[in-house]
């Protein structure tokens, strides 16, 4: 369905339930986003790589004037409605969560009086591809606007982390809201997540023509009930050892990019190995990120995809992130002619897999992964999903 279309019918929705003529609606597109390089490195303030592909999270909404909020999402069940004061907590599971937690952070750091009536809908599945800081930077930009807010993008990066760290209880970096406020179409967004420094990325003059294949795995849960913060937390650990090792001062919040990489291959084998896996893929991952930018700059394709198959092989090996459905696309896509790279999209517990691809190949690639997938996992035989998609701009009002 175009882009014209959902407006529309979310317009009619919003009429129809909550009474707004389509001249009051007002629309913001969120995009998915996918990260080629810079896997689970964000959280340690290493440099990450980005870019929104054309499917996004919708919303059509109205001001309603008073201090609450009225949602309906097209994706979930029920519909959520909430005065402003009741956003201290979470709701256990629900998909409201995140429309409080916007409340939640605004309130922190601006006035506000008026709430919004809206229709929500993305049209990918959950997961791996940062739905929730798409939705959150929606909701964000919504109060933003109907009450009149200027908030900057650099601004709204660390509101939608607030969202997310301290009302969701998620302890994810900077990598998944500013990929999807500052990217472009067909360009590369390259973020230091330590000094929150990004750049704008041209592809070298011959780069080949390329897509985006998304393979959603069939599986989908919440982060903060996978692996995903534990193994933030071991992150830790390996940087708290290797400091103390060293004699260098241990900060309540140091994170690996606070070890020096002399330090780190001094002392990496005095870590107990999970820790020393978790350390190894931070540093490797912070390297393939640094060259995987020069060959962008080149148009090296071919080499670019090699970094993000090795990214790949090491978020199972070292991160050992994953579920065996997640491993088997990853396998499948990394062996396929024309596929540049492969590898898991956002935490790796579950969700999907991405990959660069020749478009030539695109019909090829689908009708393997269709042909092979399902007899690996008869589980998922009808829930998985194969996308082919582009790159696209980042959030923007419409």
């Amino acid at each position: 369905m175009c882009l014209e279309t959902r407006i529309s019918r979310l317009k009619e929705i919003l009429k129809n339930t909550y009474g707004h003529e389509a001249e009051a609606a007002r629309v913001i597109c969120s995009p998915y986003r996918i990260c080629p390089l810079g896997a689970h490195v964000d959280h340690q303030h290493g440099v990450v790589t980005g870019m929104c592909i054309d499917r996004s999270v919708l919303m059509v909404y109205a001001p309603n004037y008073r201090q609450e909020m009225r949602l309906e999402s097209l994706n979930y069940a029920g519909k959520t409605h909430f005065s402003f004061e009741e956003c201290c907590q979470p709701q256990e599971k629900h998909w409201g969560n995140y429309a409080k937690g916007a409340v939640f952070a605004l309130q922190k750091n601006f006035k506000i009086e008026t709430g919004f009536d809206g229709i929500i809908e993305g049209n990918l599945p959950v997961g791996g591809l940062s739905s929730s800081a798409a939705v959150g930077l929606a909701y964000l930009m919504a109060l933003e606007d109907v009450n009149g807010l200027t908030v900057s993008r650099d601004e709204n990066i660390f509101l939608d982390q607030a969202i997310e760290n301290a009302f969701i209880g998620l302890h994810n970096g900077i990598l998944d809201q500013s990929t999807i406020l500052m990217s472009h179409k067909c360009k590369l967004f390259y973020l230091d997540c330590e000094t929150t420094k990004y750049n704008i990325i041209d592809p070298g003059s011959n780069i080949p023509e390329f897509k985006i294949i998304v393979v959603y795995s069939g599986l989908s849960a919440a982060l903060s009930g996978t692996g995903y913060n534990r193994r933030v937390l071991e992150c830790r650990e390996a940087t708290q050892m290797l400091l103390q090792k060293a004699g260098l001062e241990v900060q309540p919040d140091s994170v690996l990019k606070d070890v020096p990489e002399d330090i780190y291959e001094k002392y990496k084998h005095e870590l107990p190995l999970n820790l020393r896996k978790r350390a190894e893929h931070v540093f490797s991952e912070n390297r393939r990120v640094k060259q995987g930018v020069e060959l962008w700059k080149k148009g090296d394709l071919a080499q670019f995809g090699q970094l993000i198959n090795a990214s790949g092989l090491s978020s199972i090996e070292n991160y050992e992130a994953g579920s065996p459905h997640l491993i088997s696309i990853y396998e499948i896509l990394a062996a396929q002619p024309g596929v540049y790279g492969a590898r898991f999209s956002g935490g790796g517990f579950r969700g999907s897999c991405i990959g660069l691809i020749d478009p030539k190949y695109a019909d090829q690639i689908k009708a393997t992964v269709a042909e092979t997938y399902p007899k690996k996992h008869v589980d998922i035989k009808d829930s998985y999903e194969i996308f082919i998609c582009d790159s696209d701009e980042g959030v923007r009002f419409i």
